[in-house]
Order: structure tokens, then C-alpha cells, then sequence
């Protein structure tokens, strides 16, 4: 693995990590399509520079995270469920899922008609006034997320689903909201906010159970890893900005399209490379 290979995979994770599309298919498979030699070292990579990812959102939203205890405890409320089925199923991910291609491009295609569908459906129902205001502000610190207790653990309960290579967690944790009647713009930041204790979690507990291939790293690794880290920040924050943007004049139906173009396209390589 190159320095080359780390900020390309760096570059994909900040990019797509909170995008509905599953970051961790695309690092999979771009891992693949560079001939990046399928290591303990590589799985351990491609979990942990998800922690720029997790920087990039404390950085944008630290005001409002530490301006309400009732925000903290719902993200807690919705981590918790998320928590228990990802370590009842951690192994089985790790060891038999995560180099899965099938499962990967399967989850992409089911994930992405889903995706329309709800969006066809939950189209009727909103409001002129909920179109006005898709948009989730970062800099808007005064107004807690409307999110009810219940409804957040259930929401965990949706991205506990993205254990799966190519579910996706914000794809399952929006869908999950939507069903629930939360709204766009309190949705979107729930599931950047959440994500922040389920990234901790999952790169701490890898990093728990990887140790012994942390201890042989070299230095030319360590560089790898930090430029991987530099640029998952670095794009994150550029990936959360223009999700932003582009919710408040569209819905979420173009990541479905987007989720089956590229499920095909997986499904081919498969079959016929």
C-alpha cells in the first residue's frame, strides 16, 4: 500500500462518509480496482481514518453539540442500540462481509431502489413549508434537534443496518427518520451528530482487537495512515457542506440512482472481469 493509495482512499471516505451512498463500499472497492493487497493493515486503515471524518463533524457542530445536554442524551439514546448489534455481529462483518463484493453491490442496488421508492412515497406528504426548509444550518447553535427520545433509539436501531458493506449509515439513519415523520433539515444533523459516537466506537473497538497490527506498523505505514486521516478530514468537511446545499433544492432519490448505477457496475466487474 502507497501514500497514493492512502489519500485516495482517505479522499473517498471524507467524501462520501455522510452522503447516502456507503463510504465503506467505496473504499472497498476502489481498494480493489488499485490492487491494494488485501491486509489486516488495509481493514484496520479503512475503518479508522473514519476518525477525520469524526473531526470534520465535531468541528462544524461542537457549539451546538455542547449547547444542549438533551441533544447529547438523545445521540446517546440512539448510539446505545447501534452499540449492542455491532458487537454481537463484529466478527462476522469483519471476517466474512467486508470482502464480500456480492453483498456489497447487492446492498447498493436493494438500498438505492428503497431509496427512490420512499422518496415517491414521502413526497406526497410533505409540507410547501418543509420544502422551504430542507437546508440543516451549522452555524444555527440556537434551536435543539426535534427528536423525541424514542423516536432517536429507533433511529438506532436503523443504523445498527449499516453493519452490512454497502447499507450505508446515513442512507439507513435518514430512511429510518423519514419513516418515523422527522423532517429533513433534523434528520440530516442527527445522523452527522450520530455518527460521531458510532465512528468512536467502531474504530476504537478495530483498533482494540487490530493492536498487534498496530504494535508492527512501520513509519512508512504511519505516514500512509496520517495522510488518509489529513484527507478524510479535510473532504469530510467538504462532503457535509455540499450535502448540505444540495438538500435544500433536491431530495435524496439522486443517491438512489447513483446506488444502483454504480451496484451495477460492481455486479459487472464481478461477472465479467
Amino acid at each position: 500500500m502507497t501514500i497514493f493509495h492512502g489519500l485516495i482512499l482517505g479522499v473517498l471516505e471524507g467524501l462520501t462518509e455522510f452522503l447516502p451512498i456507503s463510504s465503506t463500499a467505496h473504499m472497498i472497492i476502489a481498494a480493489e480496482w488499485l490492487k491494494i493487497p488485501s491486509t489486516e493493515f488495509l481493514k484496520t486503515f479503512e475503518i479508522s481514518i473514519q476518525l477525520g471524518a469524526i473531526l470534520a463533524i465535531v468541528f462544524l457542530y461542537w457549539k451546538k453539540i455542547w449547547s444542549s445536554w438533551s441533544l447529547i442524551g438523545k445521540i446517546a439514546a440512539a448510539f446505545i442500540p447501534t452499540a449492542i448489534i455491532g458487537l454481537i455481529f463484529y466478527k462476522i462483518v469483519k471476517n466474512y462481509l467486508m470482502d464480500n463484493n456480492y453483498i456489497i453491490a447487492g446492498a447498493l442496488l436493494v438500498g438505492g431502489i428503497i431509496l427512490i421508492l420512499f422518496e415517491k412515497s414521502y413526497s406526497k406528504k410533505i409540507s410547501g413549508k418543509e420544502l422551504a426548509n430542507l437546508a440543516a444550518n451549522v452555524d444555527d447553535i440556537k434551536k435543539d434537534i426535534n427528536i423525541s427520545y424514542k423516536q432517536a433509539a429507533l433511529i438506532g436501531v436503523f443504523q445498527a443496518l449499516a453493519i452490512i458493506p454497502g447499507i450505508s449509515r446515513a442512507a439507513a439513519t435518514i430512511i429510518g427518520g423519514l419513516s418515523l415523520g422527522i423532517n429533513r433539515k433534523n434528520i440530516v444533523e442527527f445522523s452527522f451528530l450520530l455518527a460521531i459516537p458510532t465512528m468512536l466506537a467502531a474504530t476504537g473497538l478495530d483498533l482494540l482487537k487490530s493492536r498487534a497490527v498496530l504494535m508492527a506498523l512501520d513509519t512508512h505505514s504511519l505516514i500512509i495512515w496520517l495522510v488518509g486521516f489529513i484527507a478524510s478530514f479535510i473532504t469530510a468537511i467538504i462532503g457535509v457542506k455540499f450535502f448540505i446545499k444540495f438538500i435544500q433544492k433536491n431530495n435524496f432519490a439522486p443517491f438512489g440512482w447513483y446506488r444502483i448505477i454504480l451496484g451495477i457496475v460492481i455486479f459487472g466487474w464481478i461477472l465479467f472481469i
